[in-house]
């Protein structure tokens, strides 16, 4: 059975391993709520610190930029908040000690819904988003008990229901005609990602070509998730657990 369109929640938290993942795969949906009026808060586990191709770099300045860059697209989908645990990027765990970190998060922000990675995916490469997913799933066990790390001295709270975006498996989908333009507007405030992840040189006099592919690789996608949904509206894609 596939499902669409949850009611807006009050308070929802989005857990992503990198700025920019939430956004690629949620953004017109976290920003279709704030809209709506939801509280709408985001934690990004690791610091950016190796999101560049420059091996010249210097990784303490590119933390800073990613962190201002994650602000800058947190503020462009209407976010009540961004946290930042500055992990370090490409080694990321999923132990106890992160898992209490992951855990604290949401007993502060008690989201009625938490958005994260998919550990289930199958063949994904990278890591970071593998054990993000863990500590989202975990994180959430524990913050519902009494007993997982009591030391935090928070309140234990279960959320109601749990999305998993980059999802194996799919069975809903949120509507987002309407909010690409945030999406977009929010994906492209990652600046220094420009060239790694989106295709575009900036300083390339085919920028203005590049970015406008970006754009419509973007669109193109949401349009093919909606029609896997049978819509004939752009959307985007999740795992729905509500056994929470």
């Amino acid at each position: 059975m596939t499902g669409l369109d949850l009611p807006v929640p009050g308070r929802a938290l989005a857990i992503g391993a990198h700025g920019d993942d939430v956004e690629f795969a949620c953004g017109a949906t976290l920003a279709k709520w704030a809209a709506a009026g939801s509280e709408v808060h985001l934690i990004l586990l690791t610091d950016g610190s190796k999101g560049t191709w420059d091996p010249g770099a210097d990784l303490d300045t590119l933390v800073e930029i990613r962190r201002q860059e994650q602000k800058a697209a947190a503020v462009a989908l209407g976010l009540a908040s961004v946290g930042f645990l500055d992990l370090v990027d490409g080694e990321l765990g999923s132990g106890a000690a992160e898992r209490a970190a992951v855990c604290a998060a949401i007993r502060r922000a008690r989201p009625q819904l938490v958005l994260g990675h998919d550990p289930w995916k199958r063949y994904r490469l990278h890591p970071d988003h593998r054990h993000a997913g863990w500590l989202t799933l975990d994180a959430v066990v524990a913050a519902r008990d009494p007993h997982f790390f009591p030391d935090q001295g928070l309140e234990p709270h279960r959320p109601e229901q749990l999305l998993l975006f980059e999802a194996e498996v799919e069975d809903h989908f949120e509507q987002v005609d309407g909010y690409l333009e945030a999406k977009l507007e929010a994906l492209l405030c990652h600046r220094s990602q420009w060239r790694s992840t989106m295709g575009i040189e900036e300083d390339s006099l085919d920028a203005a070509a590049q970015r406008a592919a970006f754009v419509a690789r973007v669109t193109k996608e949401a349009d093919a998730t909606g029609r896997r949904a049978r819509l004939d509206r752009p959307a985007e894609a999740f795992k729905l657990i509500e056994r929470v």
